[in-house]
């Protein structure tokens, strides 16, 4: 049974993640900041016919929690398939203007959506390793892309974002620098948007379901060895490819 680590999976997007995985025969790791909140989710999936789902605390944003999360993994799995790095934070209110948002505000979002998913990254790495087929996925937006916040015929290009745009962007980055460096080996590692999806993020503005935003991450996650690596996803591309400009 191939096991996968989801962080912020508590509720929207993650937590149908932790769904969809659990049906097709993963072991979940459902990742929660607040321990308790998470075993009360999975006692209320276990009900609804869900299994082999695990709450394990972890805030990507300290590395005493993402260590021990670790050791739980490795004491119970001995290694990880997948990771899919999922937490992030939007920075509060909109529009996030480059003249006036706050240094602070900013530097909170990159913690999260940026340092945040390379600590766990790293700390996870080992344990990857030790997978026949490793996965990493960087659930992303296309607010990140620089080649579409540059078309002023793209539909979201008045949506601009000091704070979350950017952070996506730096994370898009990271992840084309990680997959060149994990090349040589068995890993997939990718960057995917899930699309502007109604969720408790944007106040469920988007047109997008949960449903259809964790199947686009899962199909883009659960590749075989001749499946692509260091490529951008998007749910929003209306192409069969699914593949996002930069």
């Amino acid at each position: 049974m191939k096991s996968v680590l989801i962080t912020g999976a508590n509720r929207s997007i993650g937590l149908e993640i932790t769904k969809q995985l659990s049906k097709q025969g993963l072991f979940v790791y459902l990742g929660s900041r607040d321990l308790e909140k998470g075993k009360e989710i999975v006692k209320q999936l276990n009900k609804e016919g869900f299994q082999n789902i695990k709450a394990i605390q972890i805030d990507v944003t300290n590395s005493d929690s993402i260590f021990e999360a670790k050791k739980i993994v490795e004491s119970e799995q001995g290694k990880l398939d997948i990771l899919i790095n999922n937490a992030g934070i939007s920075g509060g209110q909109f529009p996030q203007t480059a003249s006036d948002t706050s240094v602070k505000d900013i530097k909170n979002v990159f913690e999260t959506n940026f340092f945040g998913v390379i600590n766990v990254t790293q700390i996870f790495l080992e344990l990857l390793k030790k997978s026949d087929s490793p996965r990493i996925s960087n659930i992303t937006s296309g607010l990140g892309s620089l080649t579409l916040h540059s078309d002023p015929s793209w539909k979201y290009y008045d949506f601009k974002s000091a704070a979350y745009g950017t952070s996506k962007s730096a994370l898009n980055a990271y992840t084309i620098v990680l997959a060149y460096e994990l090349k040589d080996l068995s890993f997939k590692v990718n960057a995917i948007d899930p699309g502007y999806t109604a969720t408790d993020f944007n106040h469920h503005s988007g047109p997008g379901t949960v449903e259809s935003a964790a199947s686009f991450i899962i199909k883009h996650t659960l590749t075989d060895e001749n499946g692509p690596t260091g490529q951008f996803f998007s749910n929003d591309i209306e192409d069969e490819t699914g593949v996002s400009p930069w």
